[in-house]
């Protein structure tokens, strides 16, 4: 999503014909039913950009007159791109999920230099929403989205897009032809049920199968293209989409590749995936398109999947002096820096401060699509946000999430997506310490949801018999409430963290106001850069005093005896 983050290093050496973006962005992992705990599937998303607000967009369903246009405005920029054919009827939608259950995410890998600035007036962005608004399944919207960009054009770079209803999983990865160019090349592939996928600024899917259409599909001259501009030369079979229109450089293993390795890891240990398939190393080691995860995975360990900054691997971020002295896996950018000639790296984590807003699609086919779908939806930094469910089903988003309360620029008590940065951002500086505070509030809440689920759609499964609408009421009401809910909690959270570690002191549960130390870790830090200068002078020592010398006595007269005077 906007503006994919600077992925290659100046100093390196870069694939010829690949272009530098300005800004790596978005995490995309998908699940199938089989590797799900309940039989689920589910698709993630953290849309990352230091301009995105981030907000639950709703649109209701509709009918429209016959001739009807549609106008497209770029969804990184809201520049008009030009009016389409618009869909005698558009489904609901809200999120990133329609009614149907349908969900749909994304990350750019931008791709060959050569391929950019395409003919076309979709753009990724309007690709999405407007699948989710025609299409009822995965497959449908794959064919909505590719039919779209061959009548008229696709106007973005190289996109993954995840795609997902309650019974399929697919990876479609898609670049346009070039400057002047129509249309586009692209490739789509089903996961095969029990196993995870994911992918994050970098194409992932090489050779693919050329004859099942039930696991795969292509356009028809995504070879014969390659062929054409001379990049590829060998035989179809051999054919990798992403080695040919995204070849893998330092950057994109060490950015990108590193945040799929990081599911991967957690999700399937046994799989033996060391730190060397993505620090850029060894490039010919290559991650698996998809993995089978040790165990099934439930709606909250992917939640906490896509809480992640390395934690306890070589690239841990809370390991060295750039954490400062409370361990903050956090960096400001440039991710590329240069001291005394070096190029050196900050690491680019899951959880980043950027993130707009994030999701967990949760798609059942056991349920009504309207009780089945669940978006559990949070505002800024995946690892402090708190994930809130939202039912495929509902009317209208809660106030403190929906469209137009306030904007990037433009602050607002009333807004999540604030409130949550004010959070955030407060505790940043202290991050070891406040972390704890956050994430007892958010497991409070999220473990609440989580725990209430099971009522609340069994409520919405009895309506759903009676009255379909009726049900749709009752979760609009349900979901609207705990978007309240959590923000009113949030806000009380921000009032606590700025009394309990105002100046740089920490209150305890008493009141009193305590001064700890910095680690010694960080002391030494201090010492190390500025020890001489901040050194205290050593204490004189006290003259040592003569000991004194040991009274003498003189020695005792001996006693005189009296003189008896003689006897007359």
């Amino acid at each position: 999503m906007i503006r994919p983050l600077s992925k290659f290093l100046p100093a390196l050496a870069v694939s010829a014909g690949l272009v530098a973006p300005a800004a790596l962005a978005c995490t995309s992992m998908l699940v199938t039913k089989g590797a799900s705990t309940d039989g689920s599937t589910l698709i993630t998303y953290a849309a990352d950009s230091h301009e995105l607000y981030g907000e639950l967009y709703y649109t209701p369903a509709r009918r429209h007159a016959a001739g009807a246009q549609r106008d497209i405005f770029e969804w990184d920029t809201g520049k008009f791109l030009g009016r389409i054919q618009e869909a005698p009827v558009t489904y609901s939608v809200v999120g990133n999920m329609n009614e149907h259950q349908l969900s749909i995410s994304e990350s750019t890998f931008t791709g060959r230099e050569e391929l950019e600035g395409p003919a076309g007036i979709v753009d990724y962005g309007s690709l999405i929403y407007i699948a989710l608004e025609r299409a009822k399944t995965a497959r449908e919207a794959i064919q909505v989205m590719t039919d779209l960009v061959a009548e008229y054009g696709y106007a973005s770079t190289g996109e993954s897009f995840s795609i997902a209803d309650a019974k399929e999983a697919w990876v479609l990865e898609m670049i346009g032809k070039g400057k002047g160019q129509k249309g586009a090349v692209w490739v789509a592939r089903r996961l095969p049920d029990g196993y995870i996928s994911a992918h994050a600024n970098q194409s992932r899917i090489r050779q693919f199968p050329l004859n099942e259409p039930e696991s795969t599909l292509y356009s028809k001259d995504v070879i014969s293209f390659a062929r054409e501009k001379g990049w590829f030369t060998g035989a179809d079979k051999d054919f990798s989409f992403a080695d040919t229109y995204h070849p893998l450089d330092f950057g994109g293993a060490r950015f990108s590749e590193g945040r799929v390795w990081s599911i991967f890891r957690r999700a399937a240990p046994s799989a033996g995936l060391g730190a060397e398939y993505v620090d850029g190393s060894a490039l010919n080691k290559r991650l698996p398109l998809w993995v089978k995860p040790d165990k099934k995975l439930a709606v909250q360990d992917v939640m906490a999947l896509m809480r992640d900054h390395f934690e306890g691997t070589p690239l841990d971020m809370t390991k060295d002096v750039g954490a400062g002295p409370y361990a903050a896996p956090y960096r400001w950018r440039p991710m590329t820096w240069e001291v005394d000639g070096k190029k050196y790296v900050h690491e680019r984590a899951i959880s980043t401060q950027q993130t707009g807003f994030s999701f967990v699609a949760q798609m059942r086919a056991s349920m009504p699509a309207a009780i089945g779908g669940v978006l559990w939806f949070g505002v800024d930094d995946t690892f402090t946000t708190v994930y809130t469910p939202l039912y495929a089903g509902i009317r209208r988003a809660p106030k403190n999430l929906a469209t137009g309360v306030a904007s990037r620029g433009e602050f607002s008590w009333d807004s999540s997506f604030w409130v949550f940065n004010w959070v955030s951002n407060q505790a940043y500086s202290r991050w070891s310490d406040m972390i704890v505070d956050v994430q007892k509030a958010q497991g409070e809440l999220e473990g609440q949801f989580l725990a209430d689920q099971a009522d609340i759609e069994k409520v919405a499964l009895e309506l759903y018999k009676s009255t379909p609408e009726q049900a749709r009421d009752y979760l609009t009401e349900y979901s609207v409430r705990q978007g309240d809910k959590v923000h009113t909690r949030w806000r009380k959270l921000g009032e606590q963290l700025l009394v309990k570690y105002i100046d740089g002191n920490v209150r305890d549960e008493s009141g009193k106001v305590n001064h700890p130390k910095y680690p010694d870790s960080w002391y030494r830090h201090i010492v190390k850069d500025a020890g001489p200068r901040l050194a205290m002078p050593d204490e004189p020592k006290p003259e040592a005093k003569p000991e004194p010398k040991p009274e003498v006595k003189p020695a005792p007269k001996p006693e005189s005896k009296p003189t008896v005077a003689p006897a007359p």
